[in-house]
C-alpha cells in the first residue's frame, strides 16, 4: 500500500502565501557562479567544475515586501507587521500549521512553487532532532512521484552526514532542486573556530577529504532558503548563530507553536483545524482512583447499557468469592435492586444496593446515597490495578472503533506509552526475551474481552480476528542497544524527548505495512520520550501507563494521532470523502491516567496558550479593511461601511453596546431567520458580513466542542421500530424514493464559451507585476546612509520572466475541458484582457479556470437530466449503518423508524424533536449516509424522509435538507450545486408525489408542504 496524496486547498492556499510575498521578482533560471572547488592538481579538472548554481538574490525593494506581507496579513485576518523581520536572511516569514496538517507538505511544495515562479532552486531544511530529520526524509521519499506529476521535475535530497561531504558538491553544482535537510546537532554545539568537538572540526574547518575546503563556506556560497521545520526548538544561541553562518537568501519557519514572532503570512491553529475538519476529534476517557466513603473494596464502573425498552444495566468489576473460596476480580451486570454482597459473596460489598443507573450522567447510586461515576477506581487498590483498567478500556474501544472500521476498509491502530520498557519486555541472562508486567495483562485483557463478546463478531471481521492471537497483534518501537536488545530511550540533555535512531528506523519504515490488514500489529507499545518527529494517521486510541508525575505535555501525545485516516488503498478519509460523517470515523480516543476535567483542563490550557489572537468583539473598528467580494471583485470594507454594519447588528440586537455577539444572533444564525440586509451600499456584501460575524471568537464554546467525554453511556444497537416502518404511510414513501438513478448533462459548448468570455471581459482584474528600484548613496566603504534621500522607479518587469507556459494546456486540465475549447474561448475574449496573461501568467490562468468552473456548475444544474435504473435501496440500509451515539446525544423516538434519532447537529436535533411532536407527521426516517442521490459535483445525501397526515398538509411525502442557513450565499458552491440537483430529481425528474425543499426549522417545512 502506498499513501495516495491530492490537492488540498488548504495547503494550496498556505504555498500561495509562501510565493506571494515576493510578487514582483522575476524568474531568474540558472544563477551561475564560480565554485570553490578547493586544491585541486590539473588545471583543466578546475575550469570543468567551477560551475555552479546558487539561488539569485532578491531584487525587489524591502518596501515592496513589506507591502505584499501586509496585504496577505490582511487577507488572512492577521495581525500587520510593522517592518520587515531580517533576522536570517532580507526576510523571514511564520506559517503556523497545527499538527496534522501537513506542514512537510506545504514547505516541499513551496520549493516546488518558488522555483517554478522566481527560479530558486536551493534549500536547506533544518530540523531540531534526528527523530524529525528521519520523518522529514520519509516524507520526501513519499511525495517524490506526487509532485514530479504536478511540476515535471523531482527534488533532488539528502541527509548531511559528516562522513560523505561530497553531497555538498553535486548540491551546489546542480542546477535543479536541491535540498540538504540537517538537524542543529551537526552544527550547533559550538560555533567557535576550533572548538574542541566533532561537529565543528567537520563543518567549520578545512578538511583534507573535502580538497582543504570548508563545509559551511561551500554551502553558504549557495545563497540557501533555510526552511526551520519546529524553530521553537532551535532558539539556543550556539543554534542562531550557525545558521547564520548558511548565508540564507530568506528563512520560512513552519510550526504549530511558534515561540519568536516573525512576519506571519499564514495561520492554521488548532482550533481552525478542527473547524475546518482537517484532523480527528478527540474523546477522553478519563481515570481517577478515588476513596469514596461507604466502599471499602475494590469497584469499578466500566459501562452502562442502555436500550429503548430494558432497564439499564451497569457493568461493574467488583472482587468476587469463588465457590473454592479463592478471591478474584470479574465484572458483574446488576440493574436496580441488585445488592452486591450478594452477587459477590463478599461483606466488604454489605449495604451497597443499586437505587438508580443513571446513563445520562454515566453513574450509579446506591442506597446508601454513594454514587459511582464512570470512570472512578476506587477502593482498596494499587497503581497496577489502574494500568490495567486503562489496558482494559483502550482494548475495549480500540475493538469498538475497529468493527467500525474494517467494513470501511480502515486498519485501526492502538498506541500506548510506557515509561519503562522492562514493563513490556525484558532479557535473562542467556537473552532470550521475557514478557514484561503490561504484556501478560495486555494478552490476559484482549483474551478475556474477545470471549466475552465473541456473540458481536461475525461474518469477515471474525475471520480477520481469527488470523492472529494475542500474543502477535501487538509490538514495542524502542531504541535498541549494540546486544539488539530494546532499551529506555535516552533523554537529550535538557529535553524530554529522545533522539534515537533506531526506534524511529522501525516506526518510520514499518509505516505503511503497519497500514495493511495483512501485518497482524493492532496494538503499539512505545517509550514515552519517543513522542515526536513520527505519527501514524490511523492510530484511533492512544493510552499513557506512565507515572501520574510525568510531566508530558498533552498537545504533544495527542499529536501522535490527529492525522485524519487513510483506508487500505491510502485514500485519505477526509471531508470530500466523508461528508459531515468525518468526525463519526475520525475520533482519537485517550484512556488518560487522570480525569477526564483534569485532562480536558490541561488540554485546553496548553491549546489556548498557542492558538492566533482572534477577534472576540464586533465592533467598528472589526469590520474596517477587512475583504469582502462585491460584483466578484474583493476589496476592503470602508470607515463609512463599517459603521452601517455596526448599526444594522446594533438595531437587531445581534450585539451589545461592547460589540459581543448576543445569543439573539447565534439563534438566528443557527435557524436561518437573520434579517437581511436593506441598506444598499452593504446589502451586496451580506454573506462575506455574516462570515465575519461568526469568525468572532468565542472561547468557552469553540475549546469545549473540541473535546467530547469518552465515558458517557452510549447507545450501542439502534434497533427497527418494525410497527413504524411497517406503517402504509412509510412504505408508500419508500417505495417512491429508493430508486437508484443515472444522471446525463448534456449542455452547448458554443453556450458555455460565451458565457466564459462574457463574464471574462466585464469580471477579469489581474495583478500586475511590478517591483521597486529604491536607490541611496553610499556612506563608506561598508555602509550606506539610510538617513540619504531615495527615489524610487516603478519598472515593469515581465519580459524578465523565463518561465514557459501551456497557457492552453494549463487551462484544459485545470477547468477539465478539451483543449480546442479553451482556444475557442481565449480567441474570442478582448485583448485588452489576454494582455493580462503576459502582466501575471499565474494569475490569469487560476482567475480564468475558476471562471470556467463557476459558469460550467451552473450550466450543469440546468442541464442535467436523471433516469432511473434497475436497482433500488434495499430497507436494510437502515440497519445496516451502525453508529453508535451518547445517551445525551440521542433522541428516543416514537414515530421514527428507528429506536433513537442520532443527530448530526444542534439544528438536526431541534428538527427531529420537532418532528416527534408535530401532529401532522405521521412516520419520518433520519436517511442513512449510504442513501446517495449521483450529481456530478459529487453524490449528495440528503437528511430526512418524512410521510404526513393525508388530511393536514397539501404535500404529504417530503425529502428534506436541514443544514445550516437558509441563505444559498451561505451555502458552499458544491453543496449548493448537490441541493439543486436534488431539487431538479425530487421536484421535476420524479414522477411520484415526492417534494424536495431545504430548510432550517420545521416551520420551514411545515410551510413548504403546506404551500400550493
Amino acid at each position: 500500500m502506498k499513501f495516495k496524496f491530492k490537492i488540498q486547498q488548504y495547503q494550496t492556499d498556505a504555498v500561495e502565501c509562501i510565493a506571494r510575498v515576493f510578487d514582483g521578482e522575476p524568474c531568474i533560471d540558472k544563477t551561475l557562479y564560480r565554485r570553490d572547488i578547493g586544491k585541486v592538481d590539473s588545471p583543466m579538472l578546475r575550469l570543468e567544475n567551477e560551475e555552479g548554481y546558487s539561488n539569485h538574490e532578491l531584487i525587489q525593494s524591502e518596501g515592496n515586501l513589506l507591502e505584499n506581507i501586509r496585504q496577505l496579513q490582511l487577507e488572512n485576518d492577521i495581525k500587520k507587521s510593522e517592518k520587515l523581520n531580517k533576522n536570517l536572511g532580507l526576510v523571514n516569514l511564520d506559517i503556523e500549521m497545527e499538527t496534522g496538517t501537513g506542514k512537510t507538505y506545504v514547505y516541499i511544495k513551496s520549493m516546488f512553487e518558488l522555483n517554478k515562479r522566481y527560479g530558486w532552486s536551493k534549500f536547506v531544511v533544518v530540523v531540531p532532532s534526528i527523530a524529525i530529520r528521519e520523518g522529514v526524509a520519509k516524507s520526501f521519499e513519499m511525495l517524490e512521484t506526487h509532485f514530479f506529476e504536478h511540476y515535471g521535475k523531482k527534488a533532488k535530497w539528502f541527509v548531511y552526514d559528516s562522513s560523505n561531504l561530497q553531497k555538498i558538491d553535486s548540491y551546489s553544482s546542480d542546477a535543479g532542486i536541491n535540498v540538504m535537510i540537517i538537524n542543529t546537532q551537526a552544527f550547533a554545539s559550538s560555533m567557535k573556530e576550533g572548538a574542541n568537538n566533532k561537529e565543528s572540526k567537520i563543518i567549520y574547518s578545512e578538511r583534507d577529504e573535502f580538497a582543504s575546503r570548508k563545509p559551511i563556506n561551500v554551502l553558504a556560497a549557495n545563497r540557501p532558503i533555510i526552511i526551520m521545520d519546529e524553530p521553537q526548538k532551535m532558539e539556543g544561541a550556539a543554534t542562531q548563530a550557525g545558521l547564520k553562518r548558511f548565508n540564507p537568501l530568506f528563512t520560512l519557519y513552519f510550526s504549530a507553536t511558534h515561540k519568536t514572532d516573525h512576519n506571519l503570512i499564514y495561520a492554521l491553529d488548532a482550533l481552525d483545524a478542527y473547524n475546518k475538519k482537517l484532523v480527528k476529534k478527540i474523546q477522553v476517557k478519563g481515570f481517577e482512583i478515588s476513596n469514596i466513603p461507604g466502599i471499602k473494596d475494590y469497584m469499578y464502573l466500566d459501562d452502562i447499557v442502555k436500550s429503548k425498552n430494558k432497564a439499564p444495566i451497569a457493568k461493574i468489576e467488583v472482587n468476587v468469592k469463588l465457590k473454592s473460596g479463592v478471591i478474584t476480580r470479574k465484572i458483574l451486570s446488576f440493574v436496580a435492586g441488585d445488592k452486591l454482597e450478594t452477587a459477590t459473596g463478599l461483606q466488604v460489598y454489605k449495604g451497597l444496593e443499586v437505587l438508580n443507573i443513571d446513563p445520562e450522567r454515566s453513574s450509579v447510586t446506591f442506597v446508601n446515597d454513594v454514587v459511582l461515576s464512570k470512570g472512578q477506581v476506587v477502593g482498596d487498590i494499587s497503581e497496577d490495578a489502574m494500568k490495567r483498567a486503562q489496558i482494559r478500556e483502550t482494548i475495549k474501544s480500540h475493538f469498538e472503533k475497529e468493527k467500525f472500521n474494517f467494513e470501511r476498509g480502515i486498519k485501526t491502530l492502538s498506541l500506548f506509552f510506557i515509561d519503562e520498557v522492562s514493563k513490556y519486555k525484558s532479557y535473562d541472562d542467556e537473552g532470550n526475551e521475557v514478557k514484561g508486567e503490561y504484556q501478560k495483562i495486555f494478552e490476559e485483557e484482549y483474551d478475556y474481552y474477545r470471549n466475552e463478546n465473541s456473540n458481536l463478531f461475525n461474518g469477515k471481521y471474525q475471520e480477520y480476528l481469527d488470523r492472529f492471537d494475542a500474543a502477535q497483534v501487538h509490538n514495542g518501537y524502542f531504541s535498541i542497544d549494540k546486544k539488539g536488545h530494546a532499551v529506555n530511550s535516552a533523554l537529550k540533555r535538557g529535553s524530554d524527548i529522545a533522539d534515537d535512531i533506531s526506534a524511529y528506523d522501525l516506526i518510520l519504515k514499518n509505516k505503511e505495512q503497519l497500514l495493511s490488514f495483512d501485518e497482524p500489529t493492532r496494538f503499539i507499545f512505545s517509550h514515552s520520550a519517543l513522542r515526536e518527529g513520527w505519527d501514524n494517521p490511523n492510530v484511533f486510541q492512544i493510552c499513557t501507563l506512565r507515572h501520574a508525575s510525568s510531566a508530558t505535555a498533552k498537545r504533544q501525545e495527542v499529536g501522535r494521532g490527529l492525522r485524519l485516516c487513510v483506508d487500505v488503498n491510502g485514500n485519505r478519509m477526509d471531508l470530500d470523502a466523508l461528508g459531515e460523517n468525518i468526525h463519526e470515523v475520525n475520533k482519537l480516543t485517550v484512556i488518560a491516567n487522570e480525569s477526564y476535567k483534569d485532562f480536558v483542563s490541561g488540554l485546553q490550557a496548553e491549546t489556548k496558550e498557542v492558538l492566533r489572537t482572534r477577534p472576540t468583539k464586533a465592533d467598528e473598528e472589526f469590520f474596517i479593511g477587512k475583504n469582502v467580494t462585491v460584483d466578484r471583485v474583493k476589496r476592503p470594507i470602508t470607515k463609512v461601511e463599517a459603521d452601517a454594519i455596526h448599526a444594522y447588528l446594533l438595531i437587531n440586537d445581534y450585539i451589545d453596546e461592547k460589540g459581543n455577539v448576543t445569543d439573539v444572533y447565534k439563534d438566528a444564525a443557527k435557524n436561518g431567520t437573520l434579517e437581511p440586509i436593506k441598506k444598499a451600499s452593504i446589502a451586496p456584501m451580506e454573506a462575506d458580513i455574516h462570515k465575519l460575524v461568526q469568525s468572532i471568537f468565542d472561547e468557552s464554546v469553540a475549546l469545549d466542542g473540541m473535546v467530547e467525554d469518552g465515558n458517557q453511556t452510549e447507545i450501542k444497537d439502534n434497533g427497527l421500530n418494525k410497527a413504524n416502518f411497517e406503517k402504509k404511510e412509510f412504505q408508500e414513501l419508500w417505495n417512491q424514493i429508493n430508486h437508484k438513478y443515472a444522471y446525463t448533462v448534456h449542455y452547448d459548448s458554443d453556450e458555455l464559451i460565451k458565457k466564459v468570455v462574457d463574464d471574462i471581459n466585464a469580471n477579469l482584474i489581474v495583478k500586475k507585476l511590478s517591483y521597486t528600484v529604491q536607490s541611496g548613496e553610499q556612506k563608506d566603504v561598508n555602509d550606506f546612509d539610510d538617513n540619504q534621500k531615495t527615489a524610487s522607479e516603478v519598472v515593469d518587469i515581465a519580459a524578465m520572466s523565463q518561465t514557459k507556459y501551456d497557457l492552453v494546456g494549463e487551462i484544459a486540465k485545470g477547468a477539465t475541458l478539451t483543449r480546442k475549447t479553451v482556444v475557442a474561448i481565449l480567441k474570442r475574449i478582448n485583448a485588452s484582457k489576454f494582455a493580462l496573461f503576459k502582466s501575471n501568467p499565474e494569475e490569469f490562468i487560476s482567475k480564468v479556470i475558476k471562471t470556467i468552473k463557476e459558469q460550467k456548475a451552473t450550466m450543469i444544474v440546468e442541464c442535467i437530466r436523471y433516469n432511473t435504473i434497475d436497482d433500488t435501496y434495499d430497507s436494510t440500509i437502515f440497519t445496516n449503518e451502525k453508529h453508535s451515539s451518547t445517551y445525551e446525544r440521542a433522541i428516543p423516538a416514537n414515530k421514527s423508524i428507528m429506536e433513537y434519532v442520532f443527530p448530526d447537529s444542534d439544528g438536526e436535533k431541534d428538527f427531529a424533536q420537532a418532528l416527534e411532536k408535530a401532529t401532522e407527521v405521521c412516520v419520518y426516517a433520519k436517511l442513512p449516509r449510504s442513501f446517495q442521490i449521483p450529481t456530478p459535483v459529487g453524490n449528495y445525501a440528503p437528511d430526512w424522509a418524512i410521510a404526513f397526515e393525508k388530511d393536514k398538509v397539501k404535500h404529504v411525502f417530503f425529502v428534506a435538507e436541514t443544514k445550516g442557513s437558509m441563505d444559498s450565499m451561505m451555502l458552499r458552491p458544491v453543496e449548493k450545486a448537490k441541493i439543486e440537483c436534488a431539487k431538479k430529481l425530487f421536484n421535476e425528474a420524479s414522477t411520484g408525489n415526492v417534494h424536495y425543499a431545504h430548510v432550517a426549522s420545521y416551520q420551514d417545512l411545515l410551510n413548504a408542504v403546506r404551500a400550493g
